[in-house]
């Protein structure tokens, strides 16, 4: 494993399940820090752009699935990445569809989350010893979704769908046909198991977030045909991975533009992101301990908290 150390790393990627590598850059190498939450997943493999832009991959759920969406360490991925240089996060998730029309193979861009998660997982940086409370009305970033989606064309039998709402419930079983038929009368269009608390942790660290989820099945709320299993998730994953490599490749040179300029489209690219924690802390400077303080300046430290 490399031993050099990466601070000008402004892009990151999280691969889901079937997505453990993206080996259409060129590596730099790997690092696996210690975080005040633990370490990441996994050793993050540091790439590079053939502009030359550094780029961060960590597998969510480690290399070869070993950690269930609720022992994944979101606060230890999140600080890591964000303690690298990373701006932005592209997280990949595969999903099930709960309408007709987001077919197995083609991939979605949500702009609202439906959190169903039972409360054991960490969610939030400010804790112990600081309370602190982000925005979080519109989780994810529309600048890069529109960027991403702009690059839909790089997939092969396949296309990008918008404006859809993802519930993300607990896991690691798939859902009961009630719960699926209970999500689609609440309006949720796909169903994942890692976008919580990931997306509330990027938000809090300032990072820009977008996930693209990949159908891989219909759940299980379809009338007359057989419940999803892994079997059929891993049918339709292969096809997905490739595509996610190919988008992926398409839309670096509009990130790293944008993450380098702070532009995208003639507006501030990081608007609603940067400066989100810096009013976010409710705590009096003088309540504030140290170790909290300590901690919050790994991913902050722009930003002083205390005393």
């Amino acid at each position: 494993m490399s031993t050099t150390t990466y601070t000008d790393v402004k892009i990151g990627i999280i691969g889901g399940s079937g997505l453990y590598a993206l080996d259409n850059l060129q590596v730099l190498g790997e690092v696996y820090p210690l975080t005040p939450w633990g370490h990441p997943s996994d050793k993050i493999t540091i790439c590079q752009t053939k502009e030359g832009t550094k780029v961060a991959f960590l597998p969510r759920h480690g290399k070869g699935h070993a950690l269930t969406p609720s022992e994944v360490p979101a606060r230890a991925n999140i600080a890591a990445l964000k303690h690298l240089g990373v701006r932005a996060i592209v997280a990949f998730s595969a999903v099930g569809s709960l309408r007709e029309e987001l077919v197995p193979g083609q991939f979605v861009l949500p702009t609202q989350i439906f959190d169903r998660t039972k409360g054991i997982r960490p969610s939030s940086f400010f804790e112990d010893g600081i309370v602190g409370h982000v925005g979080f009305a519109d989780p994810f970033h529309e600048p890069l979704a529109e960027l991403i989606a702009d690059h839909a064309d790089a997939l092969v039998d396949s296309r990008v769908h918008r404006n859809r709402t993802l519930v993300c419930m607990e896991g690691p079983a798939f859902s009961t046909r009630a719960e699926s038929h209970f999500y689609r009368m609440a309006n949720c269009d796909v169903i994942n198991m890692s976008v919580i608390p990931e997306a509330k942790l990027a938000r809090e660290a300032e990072i820009a977030y977008q996930m693209v989820c990949m159908v891989t099945d219909y759940d299980c709320w379809r009338p007359h045909e057989a419940a999803v299993d892994v079997t059929t998730v891993m049918g339709t994953m292969e096809g997905n991975k490739n595509n996610a490599k190919r988008l992926c490749e398409a839309f670096f040179p509009d990130l790293e533009r944008a993450v380098n300029t702070a532009q995208f489209r003639g507006k501030d690219f990081f608007a609603g992101v940067e400066g989100a924690a810096k009013i976010a802390v409710q705590s009096a400077p003088e309540k504030v301990t140290a170790e909290a303080a300590e901690r919050i300046k790994y991913i902050l430290p722009q930003y002083k908290y205390t005393v």
